[in-house]
């Protein structure tokens, strides 16, 4: 867990330093970008995994091993149903509600500096 975190902090970190001034479209748009990137790798482990059922399938000599070799398949079927349909929802969800226009800087609450004094 240290060494995790030590790495972790290690890319972290001088991206802070050299922090700038972004508003919260560029954070919305990063977020965006690496789910974008993530969402296709889940679904391709899930293909995968049931591929690997079906191989195990055809391999198994034993009912027991065939069993397994069963609920992996089922597992990668769920595993993709899941993904596709929560991807999906979440398209129709921001359709429907015209999430995909860009925020303004004047919709986002701010707090106003104090000058100090009395």
């Amino acid at each position: 867990m240290k060494k995790a975190f030590i790495t972790l902090s290690a890319f972290v970190f001088p991206i802070l330093a050299f922090a700038q001034a972004r508003d919260a479209n560029y954070l919305f748009s990063k977020t965006t970008n690496i789910l974008n990137a993530i969402i296709p790798i889940v679904i391709s482990l899930a293909v995968v995994v049931f591929i690997i059922g079906i191989f195990r399938y055809i391999i198994a000599g034993d009912e027991e091993s065939k069993g397994n070799a069963k609920s992996l398949i089922l597992y990668g079927i769920i595993g993709i149903f899941v993904m596709i349909s929560v991807y999906g929802l979440v398209r129709v969800l921001v359709n429907t509600f015209g999430l995909e226009k860009q925020l303004d800087q004047s919709d986002i609450p701010t707090v106003l500096p104090f000058r100090g004094g009395l």
